[in-house]
């Protein structure tokens, strides 16, 4: 599933491209038909990214909401765009491009109540310089479920997933099944500064990088990372490879049915 960094991408993307503009929307596939009838035509007003939800605005009460979930796609070509390939469940079509969504949890109009229902259910996310850090420690501080798996409730913070979350407590050296009540303020607000920083590296590179200068392969002489999802990381997916700053075996282990990764030495 794509982390909160992806969709802050797409929403200054597709907001530079279309917002202020008339675009033209469809749905090739059929399920978005209702409520692409209802924008096409339309001056697309804005785009914002909240978390992992991406929202198309069209004004009072017409705002698309996008929900990525584990296999949706957004599809970005120059037009004149191509026939439509496979299951394209909207089409917005600007003067210079055309975006094609594929496979989404969610892509539903809904009204502006709706969107603050569903804000109102999220936790501060990093990349919104609107967002309180309170409100997550107000959680965390009593709850005694493991911060890794904290982190990875979208109702405490929006936004990180499973490799943000593996790699900030790492980072940190934050043992990842440390009861969330037992962080403390001035950790917490630790782990939150560093998320801040590295997803909003995150949004300007496009990919997820946590390594410090003084480990990066260059430095340190190791092999570059070769991996699908790209970046050099500390522990994500480096299960029974040696700590790069300690060489101790990186630990996994599952936890509410996601991977876990850590250092027992760096995060003991």
């Amino acid at each position: 599933m794509p982390e909160g960094h992806t969709l802050h991408r797409l929403a200054r993307l597709h907001h530079r491209r279309y917002a202020g503009s008339q675009v033209r929307v469809c749905s090739p596939q059929g399920r978005f038909t209702a409520g692409a009838s209802l924008i096409d035509g339309s001056v697309l007003e804005r785009v914002d990214a909240h978390g992992k939800h991406l929202l198309h605005s069209f004004g009072p009460d017409r705002v698309v909401h996008v929900h990525l979930g584990l296999y949706g796609t957004f599809t970005e070509s120059p037009v004149p765009l191509e026939e439509p390939r496979g299951k394209v469940r909207m089409r917005i079509v600007g003067a210079t491009h055309g975006t094609d969504l594929r496979g989404p949890n969610a892509c539903e109009l809904i009204t502006d109540d709706e969107v603050a229902a569903l804000l109102s259910k999220l936790g501060p996310d990093p990349l919104r310089a609107d967002a309180d850090p309170e409100r997550a420690w107000q959680r965390l501080s009593r709850s005694r479920t493991s911060i890794a798996a904290l982190l990875m409730d979208q109702k405490v913070l929006a936004g990180a997933g499973n490799v943000y979350r593996a790699e900030v407590l790492f980072r940190q050296g934050v043992a990842p099944h440390t009861p969330g009540r037992e962080l403390g303020r001035e950790r917490w607000q630790l782990v939150w500064s560093d998320l801040v920083e590295l997803m909003n590296q995150g949004v300007h590179s496009g990919r997820i990088d946590t390594v410090r200068p003084q480990h990066e392969p260059e430095v340190t002489g190791r092999a570059p990372r070769q991996d699908r999802h790209g970046g050099e990381v500390y522990v994500y997916r480096r299960a029974g490879q040696p700590c790069l700053v300690c060489a101790a075996p990186v630990l996994t282990d599952e936890l509410a049915g996601r991977k876990l990764y850590w250092c027992p030495s760096c995060q003991g």
